[in-house]
């Protein structure tokens, strides 16, 4: 069964399970498996028990990049960035019922990615970021607003640079939910940090 498409408006994005460990208690609804190093079975590992977790939880738990993992290991959600989109099965994706969000930072990204029938699109980065090199400059608010105009009742996710005292605007713009890594990862304590974020979405919610 396909998941419903947009993630929850409180998006975290973790590098291990271990990171996993530390939000899910928290009470978390969706969260992103992100991982970039180890050999091929200790990625495995890592989606396999992260999806053990999450289940227990009742939380969402979308799996970076590794696709075919992703299937086999019965993953309910995956996100795609273009390069791992090119390559990437999407015939047996649909076949596993697994539902396929999609990056994008320019008009011809979201034209391919429009193109894959993706169940959200996510844009960024919104505002400058640090944690990683981007070769994108910010896109800023406005360019919210036209990937909405553009992608209609599909849910938009925002990402790169939002604190809660952005959040509040991106939503505004048009963003159905907001992905964090920066944010939290580099707090003095993070777990404090996505209570803040979990107090925020619950107003959202509201």
């Amino acid at each position: 069964m396909m998941s419903p498409g947009a993630p929850d408006v409180f998006y975290p994005i973790v590098p291990s399970t271990l990171w996993l460990e530390r939000l899910v208690p928290l009470g978390i609804r969706t969260v992103q498996l992100r991982v970039k190093d180890g050999t091929e079975r200790e990625i495995r590992q890592e989606i396999a028990a992260s999806i053990l977790m999450a289940k227990a939880a009742g939380c969402r738990l979308i799996v970076n990049d590794y696709w075919a993992a992703a299937i086999d290991l019965g993953a309910t959600d995956v996100h795609l960035g273009q390069e791992d989109l090119a390559t990437a099965d999407l015939a047996a994706l649909r076949r596993a019922g697994i539902a396929v969000g999609i990056s994008t930072h320019d008009e011809a990204e979201l034209e391919t990615a429009l193109s894959a029938d993706p169940a959200y699109v996510a844009l960024g980065p919104i505002y400058e970021t640090k944690l990683k090199a981007m070769k994108w400059a910010p896109q800023g608010l406005a360019r919210i607003g036209e990937w909405k105009a553009r992608v209609g009742t599909l849910p938009l996710v925002a990402i790169g640079g939002i604190t809660p005292e952005r959040a509040g605007s991106v939503l505004a713009a048009g963003a159905d939910s907001i992905a964090v890594i920066t944010d939290f990862m580099t707090a003095p304590h993070p777990e404090a940090r996505v209570r803040l974020w979990l107090d925020w979405a619950a107003t959202v919610r509201a």
